[in-house]
């Protein structure tokens, strides 16, 4: 069975200062077999993207109140009127504060758990199979 992938391009802004951004090219994606990670490609300028990987959840929580700690926390915000979801990246290699317009997130968001509902993740991993073919040998 082919997975399902639901991917969605954006720009977000990169927040560098008060009142200074910088437009960030990025792509959501979300592949039911990895059922419980969402991936962000940015776009920057570099020779190559930036990759991050984070739970599904923590981005469905972020949409509605504030979620995680550590290396990724996503709360949503208002900014010009307007419904943004905020996220702040860290790593050894740096810190990042982005800002994604709400309402392309969500419905990308809706697609991935149409996809894939919340609790069914676990049947997608195929651990049932590979018990089954392990033990058959």
């Amino acid at each position: 069975m082919h997975p399902t992938v639901v991917e969605r391009e954006l720009e977000m802004r990169l927040i560098l200062a008060p009142g200074r951004t910088a437009a960030v090219a990025a792509l959501l994606s979300y592949r039911t077999d990895d059922p419980y990670a969402v991936h962000v490609t940015f776009h920057i300028d570099t020779d190559r993207p930036v990759h991050w990987m984070f739970a599904r959840e923590l981005l469905v929580e972020g949409v509605f109140r504030p979620s995680g700690d550590g290396d990724v926390r996503v709360w949503p915000s208002r900014s010009d009127g307007r419904g943004v979801v905020l996220m702040a990246l860290s790593s050894p290699d740096g810190e990042a504060l982005l800002e994604a317009p709400t309402p392309p997130v969500s419905a990308w968001l809706e697609r991935t758990l149409r996809a894939c509902p919340p609790g069914s993740e676990g049947g997608r991993l195929g651990l049932d199979d590979a018990l089954a073919d392990l033990l058959a040998r």
